[in-house]
């Protein structure tokens, strides 16, 4: 028996995520912290998975204004055996889980074959790869017997997808670990639809975060003069397509990668 998430019939409520479940791994700051302010506005309940409990405090006490249950659970999602404790202390504080935003990630700027290449290369796989990977094989069998469906989103990168600016930002193990949750979320997409679990990447571009500061200058100029919009994009604004994507309007869509990039892939 297949589970299928009905179809909309109205425009009334086909945004609506209010009472959801959602994890968001990185939630606390940058792109994650606006993914977890746009569920929190939009009345859906919040557990941050971070390394920093710190930060992840500071970003649920301001989740908390705008109501529902939000909570951090300190993590660091390259590590397998502390994602199972943190998925115990996800499901003893949500009964099931609707949504999981896999957005923690980190980059480099270190050559692949620069005496630490090698060790960059295990470094940022560890956490953009195989951290997304060890949090869905431990959230995603209950996602599956609890039999409600339910949203899994990876945030990728248009660096997936293009190398061009390799020569002034090097960023091989980035490029390939955002490349492999991209194909990632095609076969969860095909594995789990039958679940009514849906499965997309959604892929920055040029998009204000943490990793703003390994950029070069030439990175911000070329936003502003040729760019389509002519500006980097917000973190809240990845948050929107999020919620999009969990709601009832985005029932439709799996199994593919949708860019987000002020139209920086019209260009290069």
């Amino acid at each position: 028996m297949f589970v299928k998430t009905p179809p909309i019939e109205t425009m009334n409520g086909a945004f609506d995520v209010k009472g959801k479940n959602v994890v968001v791994t990185g939630g606390n700051r940058g792109i994650g912290l606006g993914i977890s302010t746009a569920f929190a506005q939009s009345g859906a309940n919040v557990a941050i998975l971070c390394r920093n409990e710190e930060s992840g405090k500071q970003a649920v006490d301001e989740l908390s204004k705008y109501g529902g249950r939000h909570t951090c659970i300190p993590v660091d999602i390259a590590d397998y055996n502390a994602v199972v404790e943190a998925g115990k202390r996800v499901y003893e504080f949500f009964d099931y889980v609707d949504v999981i935003i896999n957005n923690a990630g980190i980059g480099t700027t270190t050559n692949f074959f620069a005496p630490t290449g090698l060790d960059e290369w295990h470094r940022v796989l560890n956490t953009n790869l195989h951290g997304p990977a060890n949090v869905l094989y431990t959230l995603v069998p209950k996602m599956k017997e609890a039999g409600r469906g339910g949203t899994i989103v990876n945030i990728s990168s248009v660096g997936g997808q293009r190398v061009s600016t390799s020569r002034d930002h090097d960023k091989a193990p980035y490029n390939v670990s955002k490349a492999g949750i991209d194909i990632f979320c095609k076969y969860l997409g095909l594995m789990l639809g039958d679940y009514g679990i849906r499965v997309n990447s959604l892929a920055p571009g040029m998009t204000h975060s943490d990793l703003d500061k390994d950029l070069p200058p030439s990175a911000f100029e070329a936003a502003e003069k040729t760019l389509p919009a002519h500006r980097f994009g917000e973190p809240i604004e990845i948050g929107a397509l999020c919620v999009f994507l969990a709601s009832p309007a985005g029932c439709q869509i799996t199994g593919t990668v949708i860019v987000h990039d002020g139209g920086l892939m019209t260009i290069r």
